[in-house]
């Protein structure tokens, strides 16, 4: 026989499970929905990850574009540094140029100092010739009277046997000797007179001599100092005013181009003073000589 105390068990048993069975209804739904969370929540992970890479694929770009445009300035610097070695350069090529065509307009006025120099030199030349030939004349006409008095003293002893001979004509002959022997004495002293004229002739031509080659010795000097000391700060001072013509420096280059400029003219006044003193011993020492 069934208890009623089993019975009340049974039938809370089935009421309990029906109960179970009924909290698992709604529960089924709960579990579908928290799973779609789940499935959600991975998903918003993914994203949140996609994000986060594309975030920094994005920091990374940003990156490259920063290095690709400081090389980019880098290479604009560049490019405007070259530029003006090009236009340091060719300002340069400029002055050298125009230094270039100064040296040869001075080589050509050296050349014709040189010819005018030649021509002088062969004129004095001439000259020389023409008091050589002239004491060769003088020469020859001593050359002729000595040997008119050799021929004279000939005739005098020739005289002097007549004499002997001829004892009347003594004081004719005496006289005339005496006569004879005067106007040799006065040509000995002409003689005499014209060796030293001859003697102080040739002193004054080796003088003459002596201070042409002193003086194109000076010449010379002074033409290399000219071609030495002069050109480079004249070239220096035609190329800095090039420059200062663009008017593209700053005033402090402008100032240091000044300066510059300053002591390439100083060095030209220093040179113009040495020249002027150098031609002036120059003239001294052919006053000397002469």
């Amino acid at each position: 026989m069934i208890t009623p105390k089993k019975i009340e068990l049974t039938n809370y048993s089935k009421n309990f499970s029906f109960q179970n069975k009924e909290k698992e209804k709604p529960a089924i739904p709960l579990i579908i929905t928290n799973q779609e969370l789940a499935y959600q929540n991975q998903e918003i992970v993914k994203r949140t990850s996609e994000l986060v890479i594309a975030k920094e694929e994005l920091a990374l770009q940003s990156e490259e574009k920063e290095k690709r445009a400081a090389e980019l300035v880098l290479i604009n610097k560049k490019i405007a540094f070259k530029n003006r070695e090009l236009a340091i350069k060719t300002a340069e090529l400029n002055i050298a140029n125009r230094k270039l065509t100064f040296l040869n307009e001075e080589k050509e006025k050296s050349y014709a100092d040189f010819i005018v120099a030649n021509k002088e030199l062969v004129f004095q030349n001439q000259e020389k010739e023409k008091r050589a030939a002239e004491l060769i004349i003088a020469n020859e006409k001593l050359d002729f009277k000595n040997k008119e008095r050799a021929f004279q003293t000939a005739q005098l002893n020739i005289a002097n046997r007549k004499l002997l001979f001829q004892n009347q004509e003594k004081e004719k002959r005496a006289a005339e000797l005496i006569i004879a022997n005067r106007e040799l004495a006065f040509q000995n002293t002409e003689k005499e007179k014209r060796a030293k004229e001859l003697m102080t002739a040739n002193k004054e031509l080796k003088k003459v001599q002596g201070y042409q080659k002193e003086y194109i010795k000076g010449l010379e000097e002074m033409m290399f100092m000219t071609s030495h000391r002069v050109r480079q700060p004249i070239a220096n001072i035609l190329g800095l005013s090039q420059i200062l013509n663009k008017n593209t420096n700053s005033p402090e280059e402008h100032l240091e181009y000044l300066d510059y400029i300053k002591q390439s003219a100083l060095s030209l006044d220093t040179f113009t003073k040495d020249l002027t003193l150098f031609i002036f011993e120059l003239g001294k020492k052919g006053k000397q000589n002469l």
